[in-house]
């Protein structure tokens, strides 16, 4: 089992605008499959707004050896 705390590594992805927004989740595909080596532990998405901007956060938390 894995638990919360047991990271040494975070990772975020963020995004304001539309067209950024809508290839977030391809970016984050991207690092994590060049980044083989670590071991994804959780992920944390986060939405925000505001009259003007919409932010998406995708954060990952994760494992490699040191």
């Amino acid at each position: 089992m894995t638990i919360i705390n047991d990271f040494n590594g975070v990772k975020i992805f963020s995004a304001t605008m539309a067209q950024e927004r809508e290839h977030l989740g391809e970016k984050v595909t991207d690092w994590i499959r060049s980044h083989s080596e670590v071991e994804i532990v959780n992920t944390i998405v986060t939405q925000s707004s505001d009259e003007a901007f919409h932010c998406i956060a995708i954060t990952l938390f994760f494992r490699e050896q040191l």
